[in-house]
């Protein structure tokens, strides 16, 4: 039986999650995983009697497959490090921090010939899905989206966390070429914009305020 050999970086919050998803999974096989946090990783070894690796790279020569879900600062350095040495990538959003790593990562994916993806988990949202069947042509769209204030992922701004689901789906339903954005962010409790708001206008008259 073929088992595809899986290694977690970064097994904080989120990378809890993708820790019992991956042990539902049939024909996986959990190497270990990649944490510079000593008090994490330690909770982890524990809990879920797995290997911590200190060296990323060493836990990329086990693998057929990295998922990383680091903080977003760290993604581009760890996805480039995997697709480098051939592996395929599962990463959490957004893809990087800023649109040069983003480009530069899918460059290095087609060079590579390794298959990689991103976390768009709307993109799965089954009211999402079901819009599918339907010949949808809208030309007005308004879009809210709150989430209780958490320190956790603060390290990018409220639209790299959240408003990306949303400029995702919009940008999947409007079959037309954004042709001005009109935005403002404020950060009132972070470093960041923790509030933002939006406007996209699409060529073909439709307009989107997230």
């Amino acid at each position: 039986i073929f088992m595809l050999r899986i290694g977690i970086f970064g097994v904080g919050h989120l990378g809890k999650f993708h820790l019992n998803n991956w042990k539902e999974i049939a024909g996986i096989e959990l190497v270990g995983f990649y944490d510079p946090n000593d008090e994490i990783a330690l909770e982890v070894m524990e809990k879920y009697q797995l290997k911590r690796y200190t060296d990323p790279e060493e836990l990329l020569s086990l693998i057929d497959a990295a998922d990383i879900v680091a903080p977003t600062n760290y993604h581009f350095e760890l996805c480039q490090l995997a697709i480098r040495n051939g592996k395929h990538v599962f990463v959490e959003k957004p893809l990087a921090n800023t649109m040069d790593e983003a480009r530069e990562l899918v460059k290095l994916v087609k060079e590579s010939n390794v298959k990689m993806q991103v976390g768009h988990v709307e993109r799965f949202n089954p009211a999402f899905l079901a819009t599918k069947n339907l010949s949808l042509n809208p030309m007005f769209i308004e879009v809210h989206r709150l989430a209780e204030f958490n320190p956790r992922g603060t390290e990018v701004s409220v639209i790299l966390d959240l408003m990306i689901h949303d400029i995702d789906i919009i940008l999947n339903m409007v079959k037309s070429e954004v042709k001005n954005i009109s935005a403002s962010g404020v950060a009132v409790m972070t470093d960041t914009p923790d509030i933002a708001n939006v406007r996209i206008e699409f060529n073909n008259g439709c307009v989107a305020n997230l």
